[in-house]
């Protein structure tokens, strides 16, 4: 497998020597375009890149370009259980986490030192979907034997942000589908208002907490734990009748008596890509029942095994990532913001922040060297329509052209709705995102320049019937896989994260009072810590 940097690319050179303006979406963004230029996303999901300013030069340069990087070759060699992650010497398995009877997405078995890991990925599985299958039933209780009535997950970063955005987009689906079992929260930032007020809320007495750490020593994710136990020994609780871990077999968490059951990840299982493992898998089974968390596995299979197509313009994870590739390397856009048009996904901008930031935030490639060029966009986002009152005027009006990812879906998630104007709320929520689409690309002339829009500013959307769990599940998938893609081009080890390291070699030094660093002490200072 040649891993090569994307300026000494042949595509590279032919990309450069294309115009490198916006398009003029007046002309381009045709009927037909609409109804034309968009290809399945999984899950019922279908990918639209019609207001996007690429045409036949832009995707056969690109279709060279993911020829050349070999991007398929790459995705299956990572699927096979190749060493892709090279900072930290590890293979990339979150796709065997939602693979079929143990196999990844390629048929193949991965083994690592004797180890069958689809297997041990599927047992780990069918253990906690058991887990909370007994928890609902009643079948397993709290230390003064009332049964469980509510979740509450205990973990920062991917332990976080991942599953917290996955449990809030099905919360109104599972309420009207009669499939909500125990209320879900979620503790993760160590300032202790954030334990506090979960605490407050929760009835620590019918609470079971998932500790998330796969390595058993995250500094805030042990602080939150202790705050948790505290409160339950105060409230005459065994903390060990309440919590389940979620870490690494070799961690001080595992097959601890202090925890009522420990369920196991690995080193191949990055963080931001943990959702669809026990680290998402447990909170999401115990709130919906195992049932539901396997639609959502469903989902992304279905959506990791289209983006193994070669060709671009019937892999929409693909076409995603080049066409970003384009717009961030040829037009010079260095932000993406993120726009679902669904309440449910109002946590789903911060899960993608992480996702692509942390993966594709680095100036060095695979083996170390600095590239040249321009590599992970700045990603923002939050959902319509209540981002339209924020800040799209600047992404209408401003300096910078932002390239925007809409979500959207023809049916709520709950079918309560009320007709005010002649119109449900549902065809108002549609009917802003179809308008945002076109007013950012064509915009509208005035001679008065505080009311003209310059258009250009170019979409995709992502849209499908419903969002629900296999829905879920194909949209996860999709930016997972355009991400990778993306690192790919740009020879980016997506995979490992020293950028979140420094940061917490300085606080350990900090909290043990002797920094040997005069301005760090001085901040210490001015803040209290001293």
């Amino acid at each position: 497998m040649k891993y090569v940097d994307f300026d000494k690319t042949e595509a590279f050179k032919k990309l450069s020597a294309l115009p490198n303006k916006g398009k003029d979406f007046n002309a381009l963004l045709s009927a037909e375009r609409v109804k034309t230029s968009k290809v399945s996303a999984g899950g019922g999901l279908s990918y639209s890149w019609a207001a996007k300013g690429v045409e036949k030069a832009e995707l056969d340069a690109l279709q060279a370009l993911a020829d050349e990087q070999d991007l398929i070759g790459k995705y299956k060699a990572l699927l096979d259980g190749e060493i892709i992650n090279t900072g930290e010497n590890r293979k990339v398995l979150h796709h065997l986490l939602r693979g079929q009877g143990g196999l990844a997405v390629t048929g193949k078995a991965v083994i690592a030192d004797g180890k069958d890991l689809g297997k041990f990925y599927a047992q780990e599985l069918e253990r906690f979907s058991t887990f909370a299958e007994l928890v609902q039933a009643g079948k397993i209780k709290g230390a003064t034997g009332k049964n469980f009535s509510s979740v509450v997950q205990i973990g920062i970063g991917g332990s976080d942000l991942g599953p917290r955005a996955l449990y809030l987009a099905l919360e109104n689906w599972a309420a009207k589908e009669g499939k909500s079992f125990l209320k879900a929260r979620f503790i993760s930032n160590v300032d202790p208002d954030d334990a506090s007020q979960v605490a407050s809320l929760a009835p620590l007495d019918e609470t079971i907490f998932v500790l998330v750490s796969k390595s058993g020593t995250t500094q805030e994710t042990l602080s939150n734990e202790l705050f948790i136990k505290d409160k339950l020994q105060k409230a005459g609780l065994d903390p060990s009748k309440h919590i389940v871990a979620v870490t690494s077999e070799t961690s001080p968490l595992a097959r601890n008596p202090a925890y009522l059951d420990s369920f196991y990840i690995d080193d191949f299982i990055g963080g931001r890509y943990s959702a669809t493992s026990g680290v998402g898998g447990v909170i999401l089974s115990l709130a919906f029942g195992p049932g539901v968390f396997k639609e959502l596995l469903a989902g992304a299979h279905e959506a990791d095994t289209l983006a193994l197509e070669p060709n671009i313009l019937k892999n929409a994870a693909l076409l995603d990532a080049l066409i970003g590739v384009w717009e961030r390397n040829f037009l010079g856009y260095p932000y993406t913001a993120i726009l679902p048009y669904s309440q449910g996904l109002s946590r789903f901008p911060a899960h993608l922040q992480q996702l692509d930031m942390e993966s594709n935030g680095k100036r060095v490639n695979r083996d170390g060297s600095p590239v040249h060029y321009s590599t992970g966009p700045v990603v923002f986002g939050e959902p319509g329509t209540n981002g339209q009152h924020s800040f799209f005027q600047l992404l209408h009006q401003g300096t910078d052209i932002v390239p925007l990812q809409f979500v959207g879906f023809t049916d709520s998630q709950r079918n309560d709705d009320v007709s005010v104007d002649g119109s449900v709320s549902q065809t108002k929520l549609k009917a802003n995102l179809a308008a945002q689409i076109v007013a950012f690309a064509k915009g509208k002339a005035d001679s008065n320049g505080n009311k003209e829009f310059l258009g250009g500013r170019p979409s995709s959307l992502i849209y499908g019937k419903r969002l629900d769990p296999k829905a879920l599940g194909a949209l996860l998938a999709h930016f997972e896989n355009k991400v990778m893609f993306q690192g790919f081009v740009w020879n980016l080890n997506s995979f490992d994260q020293e950028g979140v390291q420094l940061g917490k070699i300085l606080t350990k030094k900090v909290l043990s009072g002797n920094s040997g660093d005069a301005a760090l002490d001085a901040y210490s200072e001015i803040l209290g810590v001293k």
